[in-house]
């Protein structure tokens, strides 16, 4: 019987993992095989410069999460990141290309054209802040380039709970 409870409690537990915290992948030990095996296919997989290759793993629409993990030349693994975080979201200057974005924040939510303002707007669902509403990250582009980003609140109608 203990068996059987310490069988299921571990199958929950790699359940929720991700590749930012199993245990599973080890820097410069798992190779590209090992990750792909574990999480399936990537969304994306974009080109180094220096032959390796960096798989995106997002969980956009509904998620909060894009995980990058990057391999080297070799197929081993570098590191992992998650694009969405604080930090990742930093990153984004004006500027930038979309594919630049893209490479850092995977991919969008959703994009929206302005007409009156000229702007093409990405936007991500990011984790929320301490207020407990859903939030927004979203990149302005206005001529191929990052003109500013911005964040909002997701007010949920209570005619739809689930929905957003």
């Amino acid at each position: 019987m203990r068996f059987a409870a310490l069988a299921l409690c571990t199958a929950l537990l790699a359940g929720c993992a991700t590749p930012d915290h199993d245990g599973r992948l080890r820097q410069g030990v798992s190779q590209e095989a090992d990750v792909v095996a574990l999480y399936g296919q990537p969304r994306r997989v974009w080109p180094e410069g220096d032959g390796g290759r960096t798989l995106e793993y997002s969980s956009q629409p509904m998620g909060k999460h894009c995980y990058m993990v990057h391999l080297g030349a070799d197929g081993r693994l570098i590191g992992i990141e998650d694009g969405l975080s604080p930090a990742g979201r930093a990153r984004i200057e004006p500027g930038m290309t979309p594919e630049q974005v893209g490479r850092i924040l995977g991919m969008e939510r959703t994009r929206v054209f302005f007409r009156l303002s000229g702007e093409d707007v990405w936007d991500w669902t990011i984790e929320p802040d301490q207020s407990g509403y859903g939030m927004r990250f979203n990149v302005h582009f206005k001529d191929g380039v990052v003109v500013r980003t911005t964040q909002s609140m997701v007010f949920r109608d209570r005619r739809f709970p689930m929905g957003d």
